[in-house]
C-alpha cells in the first residue's frame, strides 16, 4: 500500500554491474537520470559509473555504519516529494549490502518501492559452476569471528543443497581450511573478478584449492559454491543418530517439531524397528 498523502517520493532499488559496464540495463539508467537524489555505499564508485554514462546526480553517502542514522533523513527527503534510487557499489543492493532496514521501514509505514532487477554475483556464479542449482541456498559472507564463522559451518554439515558464500581473496585461504574441516573434501568451484577481463571459473576440490591458493595465491572478489552433503549419507547418519536417542526424546523431538503424539510414536516404532505399543508406554508422561 502507498502512503496515501499526496506528492510523496518513490524509492527505486537499482541493479548497476558487477563489473562489465555493459550489464547496465536502459532501464536503471532511465531510473537513475531522472530521481532526484542517489543513495549510494560508496559515493566515488558510483560517481564513476554515473560518469561512464553522463548522469549528473546529487549522492548521498547510505553504507552500512551509516544506515541506520541516515533512515530519517531519507524519510524527510521522500515526504518533500523527491524520488530517490538505492545503489550498492556492485549488483542488486540489499543482498549482502545495505538498505536492509531501509526497505523494512519504508515497507511498514506505505512507501512506494520499487525494483529496477540488474546483475548479482550469486546468480551469475551459479549458473556456471555446474552444481545442481534447482534448490541451493546462499550464505552471502561469513563471519570474520573465528567462532561465530565455526558454529555456523558446523550448521551446514548436513546441509543437502548447493551453498553459495561471498568471500575475500585475503579470507580465502582460511574460509577453505575451516570448511575442509566440517565438509571434508568436497568439489567445489571459484568464480572470481565476473564480468570483468580476468574473470574465472576454478572447478576442483576443496584440498585442491587450498593447495592452489598456497602455491600462487589469488586475486579479484570470490563467489565460492560448495556442493552440498549427500542425501543419501545424511539420512543414515540420522537414522543411526535416531536409533541412539531414547524413543521417549526422539517422540518429544517429532511432537517439537509439529507432528501429532500419535505420528511422532509411528515414526519412531519405524525408525526403533520395534511394535508402537512398545513406544506408546515409554512415552505415557507425554
Amino acid at each position: 500500500m502507498q502512503k496515501e498523502q499526496e506528492n510523496i517520493g518513490t524509492l527505486y532499488i537499482v541493479g548497476t554491474p558487477i563489473g562489465n559496464l555493459g550489464d547496465m540495463t536502459l532501464r536503471a539508467i532511465d531510473t537513475l537520470k531522472n530521481v532526484d537524489v542517489i543513495l549510494a555505499e560508496d559515493t566515488r564508485q558510483t560517481l564513476k559509473l554515473l560518469n561512464h554514462f553522463d548522469i549528473q546526480k546529487h549522492l548521498i553517502s547510505y553504507h552500512r555504519h551509516n544506515e541506520d542514522d541516515k533512515i530519517n533523513k531519507v524519510v524527510e527527503l521522500l515526504d518533500s516529494g523527491k524520488n530517490l534510487a538505492l545503489v550498492s557499489d556492485a549488483g542488486m543492493p540489499v543482498i549482502s549490502d545495505p538498505g536492509q532496514n531501509l526497505i523494512k521501514y519504508l515497507i511498514e509505514n506505505n512507501y512506494d518501492i520499487v525494483t529496477i532487477p540488474g546483475v548479482t554475483a550469486v546468480i551469475t556464479a551459479i549458473v556456471k559452476s555446474g552444481f545442481d542449482s534447482t534448490r541451493f541456498t546462499f550464505e552471502g559472507f561469513l563471519s570474520v569471528n573465528k567462532k561465530q564463522r565455526k558454529a555456523r559451518l558446523e550448521s551446514l554439515v548436513n546441509e543437502i543443497r548447493t551453498m553459495v558464500f561471498y568471500e575475500a581473496p585475503h579470507k580465502i585461504l582460511a574460509t577453505l581450511k575451516d570448511m575442509y574441516e566440517y565438509f571434508g573434501n568436497r568439489n567445489i568451484c571459484i568464480a572470481r573478478e565476473l564480468t570483468k577481463i580476468h574473470e574465472e571459473y576454478l572447478h576442483l576440490s576443496i584440498l585442491e584449492a587450498i593447495e592452489k591458493i598456497e602455491s600462487v595465491g589469488i586475486k579479484g572478489e570470490i563467489v565460492l559454491i560448495i556442493e552440498g552433503a549427500n542425501e543419501l549419507e545424511v539420512n543414515l547418519k540420522n537414522k543411526v543418530d535416531n536409533i541412539n536417542i531414547s524413543s521417549l526424546e526422539l517422540v518429544k523431538k517429532y511432537i517439537n517439531e509439529g507432528k501429532s503424539k500419535k505420528d511422532a510414536i509411528k515414526e519412531v516404532a519405524k525408525i526403533k524397528g520395534v511394535n508402537k505399543n512398545e513406544v506408546y508406554k515409554e512415552c505415557l508422561d507425554i
